[in-house]
């Protein structure tokens, strides 16, 4: 089965039809976050020091690093960003923008294997991004658009897809290195999104063969309980075939919902990441009491 390997300068994570789900925290974008793209832009990094740092806490597996402030210089705070975000963690980073020069900004610092965040189906971006991650030996998120814009059928996204690993395999980028987001629509505005990405995840599995994932929040936009249905949304896209997702970690229904997902697909052995997550300790003094007793029974 494919696996898709990205690591940092000490620590390697891999996506993979076969592992544990990956989660990719979102939190380090200022598209709508005032506050941060303004400290961002200022050179004030001390937000995303704390955001890097919860959403390792909280179980990020990787962390997306973005730095799109409009009239700032982007390919800049985001060489800064990716610096400081390695300096204070250890885990793999997705460097994204739609910038190409900022892409290069944030490789060109970068320390391991990364994931760039993204290239769609459109002639120009695949010609100028997809060289860029033959350069850095990057692996890529493949965005299932093109100039026709955003499909709502899905076997149209599914050949657009295809025409994105096949174009990166033309750059010799294996397709173990590209990692399909077939682009999760507003559920509240297209009823039919949920179906669609289900119908795409289990086509890029099966025949692609690439894994995959996705901005899981676009999913529930508009909507109350946000968390309710991205979790819901989540377990049954994992059950599909994907294999990772660019979220936000601190939501706690949220990674149970990936943690449950994990134990039905058979890729927590034993149960032991959930069991470590959510077994109770037992009282002071019960386990020592218990253990005295089972002691005098054996003894007797």
């Amino acid at each position: 089965m494919t696996d898709t390997v990205v690591s940092s300068e000490t620590r390697e994570v891999v996506i993979g039809f076969d592992r544990p789900f990956v989660i990719i925290g979102e939190r380090i974008n200022p598209t709508g976050r005032k506050v941060l793209a303004a400290e961002m832009a200022e050179g004030n990094y001390s937000r995303v020091e704390w955001d890097a740092i919860a959403q390792v806490q909280a179980g990020a597996h990787m962390l997306d690093v973005n730095a799109g402030i409009p009239l700032a210089d982007e390919p800049a705070i985001l060489a800064e960003a990716v610096t400081l975000v390695q300096r204070i963690t250890d885990v793999p980073l997705s460097i994204d923008s739609s910038i190409v020069a900022a892409l290069e900004a944030g490789l060109a610092v970068y320390k391991g294997k990364a994931l760039v965040n993204s290239v769609t189906g459109e002639e120009e971006r695949l010609e100028t991004v997809l060289p860029l991650v033959k350069k850095h030996g990057a692996a890529v998120v493949a965005i299932s658009n093109d100039e026709s814009g955003i499909s709502e059928d899905p076997d149209v996204r599914f050949e657009v897809a295809r025409k994105i690993v096949e174009r990166a395999e033309d750059h010799g980028i294996p397709r173990c290195d590209v990692v399909v987001d077939p682009l999760v629509m507003p559920v509240g505005a297209i009823n039919q999104a949920g179906r669609q990405v289900m119908h795409i995840l289990h086509r890029l599995q099966r025949e692609l063969k690439v894994n995959s994932t996705c901005g899981a929040s676009n999913f529930s936009f508009g909507l109350p309980n946000r968390n309710g249905i991205n979790s819901a949304f989540i377990n049954m896209a994992i059950g599909a075939g994907l294999t990772s997702a660019i979220t936000n970690p601190l939501h706690e229904e949220m990674m149970q919902a990936v943690l449950g997902a994990d134990v039905m697909m058979g890729h927590d052995p034993d149960c032991r990441a959930w069991i470590r997550k959510y077994r109770v300790a037992p009282p002071d003094g019960v386990q020592g009491a218990r253990g005295r007793r089972q002691g005098r029974r054996r003894r007797a």
